[in-house]
């Protein structure tokens, strides 16, 4: 820096903020700024509208309410804010209070705020040629008709409609500074995507005036960032749904089979009370409750036919016998297509298991040493009956003088026959009561496993519906 040019520096400055404020004084001695700024009252003012989205603050569903951080930077000519530059050594514009000069009262049609408070008073730019403008930042809150029918894959339309409150289009028109919103400074927002914000102009007559009033609608279009519900809402009860097919699985006589549904039922009802605390009390469903009732409808469903299923298990002696077309359709066909074996059996060694269990029952039970059965069947006893009698028919013939001892000998016998008889029938009966009871269980367990995999289709598939709207 050579001697004597700072020096020079601050007299040029002080000599435009010299000219500055003779401009300032002589600008505004006679200025009203409660008129419209036109020398012709008849002549329209043109105010040029420019909105640029910072940042998206919050989206309330429920009350259905956008709050966004806007710059809106306003443009008009005033015609009695003009001067000749070159009379004030070149300055060509000045910054001063916004509440000095006249302003458009443009504001926000669908706020939804209960603040009225005036607009933020930041400085205005004035131009030689009367040119100002205004930026203003401005926190607004706007009603939004939120549509939660696709929630949480759903996508919004919220529009801000600016225009002037008092003046009709004759006085105060609307222009558009650009097509759509500025977006260039856009803070990204960790639950919604921008996909745009077109702009159009609209002249609507209203039924109080006759007059026209323009307006600019900014369209904003939001996409949901769909990642927070689906860990948090949806994952979790996809997994609780697949729980509720597994009730069929589980032994009926675990005592666990109610219990369960029940438990998942509660769970998702659960879920279903936080879906319903955060969307509007509106009549579309959201397609996640949409999930979760039908999630809750088929597990209220499972749990019912459990219930009935646990009592056809528990059929004993004193239930009637299985139907001959269950017996086939179900014993027969079914059974070998969900590879339900018999009760005590498993699909590992379903043979062995079934003949440890008849030695078990039949041979230790009723039959001797000699590995031969006396107690099968009807035929068995007569010959025990002729055995017996050939015996006692023997013994009389050859040792006549002992008939009274075989005639007692004789009623020993046929006591014992019958004691026998009475041994065999309980046998049997209950062989054919615990048979008919194991078939019951067998119906059972086929409705289980078959059931079980009627569920797990429709959960599959409910599952495979709800993920393909996200796609």
């Amino acid at each position: 820096m050579q001697p004597g040019e700072g020096k020079s520096k601050e007299s040029v400055e002080s000599a435009k903020g010299k000219y500055a404020q003779m401009l300032f004084n002589e600008l505004f001695e006679d200025y009203s700024n409660a008129l419209r700024p036109v020398e012709d009252t008849d002549k329209v003012l043109n105010v040029t509208l420019q909105i640029t989205l910072s940042q998206i603050k919050d989206m309330d569903e429920r009350n259905q309410i956008l709050t966004a951080y806007l710059w809106i930077r306003q443009s008009w000519y005033d015609a009695y804010l003009k001067w000749d530059k070159d009379k004030y050594d070149g300055l060509d514009s000045i910054r001063i209070p916004s509440n000095l000069v006249w302003r458009p009262d443009i504001v926000l049609y669908n706020k939804a705020d209960d603040d009225f408070s005036e607009p933020v008073n930041t400085n205005v730019v004035l131009r030689y040629d009367g040119k100002i403008t205004w930026d203003a930042p401005a926190i607004t809150k706007s009603s939004c008709v939120v549509d939660v029918s696709y929630f949480p894959f759903d996508s919004q339309q919220c529009n801000l409609t600016f225009g002037s409150w008092t003046y009709n289009g004759n006085q105060v028109d609307i222009i558009n500074s650009l097509d759509s919103g500025d977006l260039s400074d856009f803070v990204e927002d960790v639950e919604w995507e921008i996909h745009g914000m077109p702009a159009v102009k609209n002249v609507i007559t209203y039924g109080c005036c006759s007059e026209p009033y323009p307006d600019v609608t900014f369209t904003l279009i939001l996409k949901r960032k769909s990642s927070f519900y689906i860990f948090n809402l949806l994952l979790p009860c996809i997994l609780i749904s697949f729980l509720a097919p597994l009730g069929f699985y589980l032994p009926a006589d675990s005592g666990e089979k109610v219990s369960l549904g029940v438990t998942v039922l509660l769970a998702l009802t659960v879920f279903q009370l936080m879906v319903a605390e955060i969307m509007p009390p509106s009549e579309n469903v959201p397609l996640i409750g949409k999930y979760y009732i039908a999630t809750m409808t088929m597990i209220t469903a499972s749990t019912a036919l459990t219930i009935i299923i646990m009592n056809v298990h528990h059929c004993g002696s004193e239930a009637k016998p299985v139907p001959q077309w269950a017996r086939v359709v179900i014993l027969d066909y079914m059974s070998k297509i969900f590879f339900v074996y018999d009760v005590g059996e498993n699909c590992t060694s379903p043979r062995r298991e079934k003949e440890q269990e008849h030695r078990l029952e039949g041979g230790d039970m009723c039959r001797g040493g000699d590995g031969k059965s006396h107690l099968s069947s009807r035929n068995d006893d007569s010959d025990l009956k002729e055995n017996l009698n050939g015996n006692w028919n023997k013994s009389f013939g050859v040792h006549g003088e002992n008939v009274r001892e075989n005639v007692n000998c004789c009623s020993c016998y046929k006591m014992l026959i019958k004691n026998i008889e009475y041994i065999a029938n309980c046998v049997r009966d209950h062989k054919a009561n615990r048979a008919k009871g194991i078939e019951w269980k067998k119906v059972a367990k086929v409705m289980d496993r078959f059931f079980m995999w009627i569920f797990f289709i429709m959960v599959f598939f409910m599952s495979v519906l709800i993920i393909g709207k996200a796609a």
